[in-house]
């Protein structure tokens, strides 16, 4: 298989999270794969769990990163976050990218449910292509709000180039 390139803008979320060898991870809408790829590669003893809701990215996520789903530190699943059942029963970050859940509709449910799951002291890295500087405030506002409402304390990053803005729910 060919090699594929990591987009600059997956590059700098992954690094922001600051994934530990040991970490318990779910990414939430994995899509080609190239955060999972990232991920699993700082692992070591810790998992990735990935979900989409598409068949395409579990299926992509999944030959991209065959090597990691066979060592059985990646495990990708065909899901919606709200029916989510994580296997991993505590999670130390989870990790989203583009996935407009946050800051389009209400998402308590999911919201509760990430909560729930992630230790304390742990976080949900929510992470938007911020390439219509228009939409970023209602993004920040919207997606910041629901972090808040469910028991996150909420910060914000952001990186010019690639434009990517970044809200950070600590447990």
């Amino acid at each position: 298989m060919a090699v594929q390139t990591i987009p600059p803008r997956i590059r700098w979320a992954v690094d922001v999270m600051d994934v530990q060898p040991d970490d318990h991870v779910l990414e939430i809408g994995c899509g080609p794969g190239a955060g999972a790829e990232l991920i699993c590669e700082k692992l070591e003893t810790g998992k990735l769990f990935a979900i989409d809701r598409s068949e395409s990215g579990v299926d992509r996520t999944k030959r991209r990163c065959a090597r990691f789903v066979e060592s059985g530190r990646l495990t990708v699943r065909q899901i919606d976050l709200a029916t989510l059942r994580v296997p991993v029963k505590r999670l130390n970050k989870v990790f989203a990218f583009n996935v407009n859940l946050f800051w389009v509709r209400e998402c308590a449910e999911e919201v509760a449910l990430l909560h729930e799951r992630v230790l304390p002291g742990g976080a949900v890295y929510l992470f938007y292509e911020a390439n219509q500087p228009e939409l970023v405030p209602t993004m920040v506002r919207k997606a910041s709000a629901a972090l808040v409402e469910g028991g996150f304390r909420v910060s914000v990053v952001d990186q010019k180039a690639p434009p990517v803005v970044g809200l950070i729910g600590r447990r």
